[in-house]
């Protein structure tokens, strides 16, 4: 293990996986720090899936490493596959056993003993709050209580980073609420990693502290969201929303004499105004001394799903 992948929990340097003439991931350098709830993005065909099976040993890269928890995922694959759980889109059950028994397989299949099998799943189903349905067979649950019982699966070998692909699909709007919630509890309880690949932008957005965006295999954007919309949007700390019952070459230039605007654009009858600090009160008067009528001003947050079109509006 060295320095440098002791800092991160996950770590990949020039990780390529190519399929004959197409690079399904190009040169990928991505860093996850520990506790993170890292969302993971990417159109259909950016390589999210392929990287993700690198990162767990399921699948061998044609170039470069990916180190999880300070392993070599391609050389030390078992390793990994102890400190990791992966729930994948699609999940799997026998459906004709009972919630306890498939956790049980699941138990044994890790090696351990039976005295804590027993006391692993009473745990599992504990944490995503299914303790009532441990006799129930699997073909009686809803979705969401299967995608629950995903959860209760990876978490019997506690795990400290857990890899979920599209944890909520088709799961109603209650169940996914109730689902992000238990996802991001689970992380801070037990202060586990969680890379998160999801297309609902929005409930990204709701529990990931971090993003990495990939686009042709490539990392196109990765950090921060509040880094992220500066990057993205000129710089700019804050983006204000005017609207005006009229908008005049005047009033836009007086704006832009503002200390502090960096950025100002027009769509119909609203301005958006990209500042380095919150400049409501001095666009208010601004505006009202060019005689102009203000109907509404607001500032606008970063929307994830603003960041992901800017990036992939070619795409």
């Amino acid at each position: 293990m060295t320095e440098l992948t002791k800092q991160f929990i996950i770590e990949t340097v020039d990780l390529t996986k190519n399929y004959g003439d197409i690079k399904a991931v190009d040169r990928l350098n991505l860093r996850i720090e520990e506790g993170d709830i890292f969302g993971f993005l990417g159109p259909n065909g950016s390589g999210k899936t392929t990287t993700i099976l690198m990162l767990l040993g399921l699948t061998e890269p044609t170039s470069g490493t990916a180190y999880v928890a300070g392993y070599n995922a391609t050389r030390e694959p078992l390793k990994v596959k102890r400190l990791t759980g992966y729930v994948p889109e699609k999940v799997g059950f026998y459906d004709d056993l009972t919630a306890a028994y498939n956790l049980a397989y699941t138990a044994r299949l890790n090696g351990f003993p039976e005295e804590l099998v027993t006391k692993r799943i009473t745990e599992a189903l504990d944490i995503v709050g299914l303790p009532e349905e441990a006799e129930r067979k699997v073909g009686e649950f809803s979705r969401g209580m299967k995608q629950r019982l995903a959860i209760a699966d990876i978490m019997i070998k506690l795990p400290k980073i857990a890899i979920l692909d599209e944890p909520t699909s088709g799961i109603d709007p209650e169940g996914i609420s109730q689902m992000l919630d238990m996802i991001a509890g689970i992380a801070k309880e037990r202060k586990m990693t969680v890379i998160m690949s999801s297309h609902q932008l929005y409930q990204v957005q709701r529990i990931c502290n971090r993003v990495g965006m990939l686009m042709n295999g490539r990392l196109v954007a990765e950090g921060l969201l509040d880094e992220l919309g500066r990057e993205t949007f000129g710089g700019s700390q804050f983006r204000i929303e005017v609207k005006l019952t009229e908008i005049t070459s005047g009033i836009i230039d007086a704006i832009k004499r503002i200390d502090g605007v960096l950025s100002v654009d027009r769509s119909a009858d609203v301005l958006s105004i990209g500042c380095s600090v919150d400049l409501r009160p001095q666009i208010a008067k601004t505006i009202v001394d060019a005689n102009g009528l203000l109907v509404e001003m607001k500032i606008k947050s970063y929307a994830l799903e603003d960041i992901y079109l800017q990036y992939f509006k070619e795409a």
